[in-house]
């Protein structure tokens, strides 16, 4: 028997083979290297994985060459691809810039007790990290999610889609527990993540089998060439892509298939659920536009009616119950589910320009729900972070600085013009537009000023109100923070004014099939 050796591109994977080997490197660092020791490698080790990453995918880019299929088609390296392994490693820089500062450092863990509080007569200099940190196993465990997810997005058949799914989400359910502040909320969400997710995972799980069962086989452009025959029955082609969505929506945080969101980015580690809004949705959509571009285009018609209501329903819920929540975290998972919403209206446009347009949103929303979180952690009192709304009145008054920046990223949610959030909607409406998704995007506008009611209420609060006696502080940002906040709060406003750049390289290609 002869067995063919699959041929693999390394240039092309070398982006994600960095991340994942660093990942591996930063579990030895835990193994073997003395607790006191262990945040500055590991900070260093994670941050220059990014880097590396970074200059080794512009490098490859800058080629300019063809599309790549390797590892026998499993994994395609096109243009898409591409751009959200920019977006994914630009967007996680921000995110472990957060996560480091609220990492545990030399000396801080040894001195707090089981509540993550420092015991009395503890010298300040050694608590200032450690009393509301996570310990520093959370840098490999982004590294394996960011690894999987830039396989994922790639990933040209299902199977390898599946197991990447998997090595994305299972270092996610660990790091939304990690908090040491309100550690039993932080674990309920955990909790919560990880049993929802294994239901949305086997539902991906059983039409990925159905979807066997009909092409014999679980490459996309095998499904596709299956799908355009006519002596074949509909129905496994149907109802394996219906269950592939819903394991796919689930991970978007697009509803009705939300319902960890609000959750889970309340009781997860502040730093964690900002990598995790932005970072995840990248992935997820980039896995949707693959399955829908590449799978089943050529039966749009079929299944175009069903996302036009599940885009519909999560605009909706992300909006309407967005103005009842009076926790900040909520009320941004809210939003994050009227978002998705909006952005898969751009994927359901199976056109060039909905390709751009839904890049291009995930790269505007990225970075503006980074800083966002960015600035919620700042906010503290007592019991740590103050995030009910009544703990912000008057912070205009207390912190005018953190104020201006976080109403400036708040209109950007909104849409306002002169910021990306504007920019990136009008991308995904005027493709759906050009595509006759009309009723689609009347609905969509109508939704984007229903939210805009919660974002301003939150300023209004700020520069309106008095604050209480008793009120919260805002921290000074240690420098990654600061710089997180920073490289949020620039794009979002360069994007929002110059999105030229972006916009030409969000549209750079098609997936290849």
């Amino acid at each position: 028997m002869n067995l063919t050796i699959p041929s693999v591109a390394y240039f092309a994977l070398s982006p994600v083979l960095v991340v994942l080997g660093a990942a591996c490197l930063g579990v030895l660092v835990e193994a073997f290297l003395p607790r006191p020791q262990r945040w500055a490698v590991q900070v260093t080790l994670t941050l220059s994985a990014l880097v590396a990453a970074g200059v080794l995918l512009g490098a490859y880019a800058s080629q300019g060459g063809p599309p790549v299929k390797t590892l026998s088609d499993a994994l395609a390296i096109d243009p898409p691809t591409l751009f959200m392994w920019g977006t994914l490693l630009a967007l996680s820089l921000g995110g472990v810039l957060l996560i480091a500062d609220r990492s545990v450092e030399p000396g801080g863990a040894f001195i707090t007790d089981a509540a993550g509080a420092p015991p009395a007569g503890a010298p300040q200099d050694r608590i200032t990290a450690g009393r509301f940190g996570m310990q520093t196993e959370v840098l490999p465990l982004t590294l394996f999610a960011i690894g999987g997810m830039m396989t994922f997005c790639a990933a040209n058949d299902l199977l390898t889609m599946f197991v990447a799914l998997e090595v994305l989400s299972l270092p996610l359910y660990l790091m939304c527990g990690l908090a040491r502040r309100r550690r039993l909320l932080s674990q309920e969400a955990a909790v919560k993540y990880f049993l929802l997710g294994a239901f949305a995972s086997a539902f991906f799980l059983y039409g990925l089998a159905l979807l066997y069962g009909y092409a014999d086989s679980v490459k996309l452009s095998d499904i596709a060439t299956a799908s355009a025959a006519t002596d074949r029955s509909d129905t496994l082609l149907f109802g394996g892509l219906a269950l592939l969505l819903i394991g796919l929506l689930f991970k978007a945080a697009v509803g009705p298939f939300h319902t960890w969101t609000p959750d889970v980015y309340q009781g997860a580690p502040t730093p964690v659920t900002a990598f995790m809004s932005a970072a995840t949705k990248v992935a997820a959509f980039g896995a949707i536009l693959r399955v829908l571009s590449v799978g089943f285009a050529a039966t749009r018609w079929e299944w175009r009616g069903v996302l036009w209501a599940v885009a519909i329903i999560s605009m909706v819920i992300g909006a309407v119950i967005g103005l009842t929540q009076t926790d900040v975290k909520r009320m941004v998972a809210y939003s994050s589910i009227a978002h998705a919403g909006f952005i898969l209206i751009g994927a359901i446009a199976i056109t060039e320009k909905g390709l751009s347009g839904t890049l291009f949103y995930l790269l505007t929303y990225g970075f503006t729900s980074l800083a966002v979180f960015g600035v919620i952690s700042l906010v503290r009192d007592g019991n740590g972070e103050a995030t009910h709304l009544s703990q912000w009145a008057g912070l205009a008054k207390r912190s005018p600085v953190t104020a201006a920046v976080m109403s400036f990223l708040l209109l950007a949610l909104a849409g306002i013009p002169l910021t990306s959030g504007f920019t990136g909607k009008f991308a995904v409406f005027s493709a759906a537009l050009a595509d006759g998704m009309v009723p689609l995007v009347i609905v969509a506008l109508i939704a984007s000023a229903v939210a805009a009611f919660f974002y301003l209420r939150v300023i209004v609060l700020m520069y309106f109100s008095e604050p209480a006696a008793d009120g919260p502080t805002v921290t000074v940002p240690g420098a990654f923070t600061t710089a997180a906040i920073t490289l949020g709060v620039l794009i979002t406003l360069v994007l929002g004014v110059a999105p030229t750049l972006a916009l030409t390289w969000a549209g750079g290609g098609q997936f290849v099939s």
